[in-house]
Parts: structure tokens; C-alpha cells; sequence
């Protein structure tokens, strides 16, 4: 059996009508292309067959989009988190509090017009604390929705762990399963539901043809909409962690 080489990231640069641009250049065994800008600067994720001419075609392509996502993060780069008593931050669409000084473990208050509030423990890391609690709300709220769309198509239910990959919102494995961004928690349920079933729809066709696409209309009609909204939303989401998803992809 032939090993699975590792990712692998270099840096790269590429000359966009006359502006050179320096980005990450990570290889793996994805099959799509697809181009980040966070506050880390410009990644661009390819498989590993991918030519330099093809990656750097690919840039250019989108180098109009490329160039005005690096102006705007350079006039308003995200400021990272503050985990701090009385922080708020989203949680499914809505409000979350957050709250320090409790006992040992972390606990969850509901609330009616907003997310509620959560307790985190007096003593350790915060940070990771809030992370740990929001990646496990995450995980069970997407294996949810992935039954969910499951059962639109009549197909078994397949594993559902979650991701922190840096240029994608999920994946679809027909071995190991679905993996979803545990950031898509920060989101409202109608954007997180997109992302679900654009997954499950990879269950019947590993691709992106048109007859996946028309698996997606029939469970999720509103797709064109919510992708946009998709993109829209992940500019504003908090950062915790450094991570950020996929904002342009082929």
C-alpha cells in the first residue's frame, strides 16, 4: 500500500497586475483549489499534482478579489478574541455571554432572547476552556443535522467529527466520513444547514457536477443564497483560536 505523503507549506509569491503578493502555499491531498485571506496574510491550498504555472494561474485569476480582501484585512484586521467576564460573542446566530469565576467545570445557561450565558471555570485557561465547551456544543449539533439531511436522502449516517482545517468548511470522506468546521457553531442554523448538506450531498456525488448540484436543490433549494451568505458571515466571525475558513474555492 502506497503511504499518504504529508502536507506540506512553503512560501510563495505571485506578481498580480504589477503587485507581488507573498502567500502560504500548502499542498495536500485535497482535489480542489482554493485561496484564504485571514490575518495571517494570503494562502492558497492545492493538491500535491498541482503545477506552479497552474497554481499561480489560479491566483491570478482571482487576483482582483485577492487584492481587495488584503486591503480590506490590512485596514481592519480581526482582533483576536478576549476572553474576559461579561465577553460576548455568536453561538448559533445569537448572543452568548460569557462569564468567569465558576466552580470547576464549565456550565451552560439558556436564555430567551439570546444564546444565554457561558460559566467558565475560575482556574486554568479560559481560552481553552470556552474552545473545548464551544467544539463539543459543535459536534453534537452537527452529527444532528447531518442525521437530519441523512434521512432526506434515505442514506445511512455516516461518522461526523469535527475540523479545524484552515481552508475549508467541511469535507466528505466515503472511508472516514463528514468533518465540519467546529467554527460553523458561531453561525446561524440556516448557514450551518448549507454546509451540512453540501456534504451530505458528496455521499452521492464525490464531485461538484451538476448532478451534485441537483442533489443539493433537492434537500437545501436555497444554496446560492446561503453560500454567499456563507462568505459574507465568515469575515465577521470572532477569532479564537487563529483558525479562519475557506473563502474562495474551486
Amino acid at each position: 500500500m502506497r503511504a499518504v505523503p504529508a502536507a506540506s507549506e512553503v512560501p510563495h509569491a505571485v506578481d498580480i497586475d504589477g503587485t507581488r503578493v507573498a502567500l502560504t502555499l500548502r499542498r495536500s491531498t485535497r482535489r480542489s483549489f482554493a485561496l484564504q485571506v485571514d490575518h495571517r496574510g494570503a494562502r492558497v491550498a492545492v493538491p500535491f499534482r498541482a503545477t506552479l504555472a497552474d497554481i499561480d494561474r489560479f491566483v491570478r485569476h482571482h487576483g482582483s478579489w485577492l487584492l481587495d480582501r488584503l486591503r480590506a484585512h490590512a485596514a481592519a484586521a480581526p482582533a483576536v478574541f478576549r476572553v474576559e467576564d461579561g465577553a460576548r460573542l455568536p453561538l448559533l446566530g445569537r448572543d452568548l455571554c460569557v462569564r468567569l469565576g465558576n466552580g470547576r467545570r464549565v456550565l451552560w445557561r439558556d436564555g430567551q432572547e439570546d444564546a444565554g450565558e457561558i460559566l467558565l471555570p475560575a482556574s486554568g485557561d479560559p481560552r481553552r476552556e470556552l474552545i473545548r465547551a464551544l467544539k463539543a456544543r459543535a459536534l453534537t449539533w452537527h452529527r444532528n443535522r447531518v442525521e437530519e439531511y441523512c434521512l432526506r436522502l434515505a442514506l445511512p449516517v455516516p461518522a461526523v467529527r469535527l475540523s479545524s482545517a484552515r481552508t475549508r468548511w467541511g469535507s466528505c470522506s466515503s472511508a472516514s466520513g463528514i468533518r465540519l468546521h467546529w467554527r460553523l457553531i458561531h453561525l446561524p442554523p440556516a448557514l450551518i444547514d448549507y454546509v451540512v448538506a453540501h456534504e451530505v450531498a458528496h455521499l452521492v456525488e464525490m464531485n461538484h457536477s451538476s448532478r451534485f448540484w441537483a442533489v443539493v436543490e433537492c434537500i437545501y433549494p436555497d444554496w446560492r443564497r446561503a453560500r454567499q451568505a456563507l462568505r459574507a458571515a465568515s469575515a465577521h466571525l470572532p477569532v479564537l483560536d487563529g483558525q479562519v475558513a475557506v473563502d474562495v474555492e474551486e
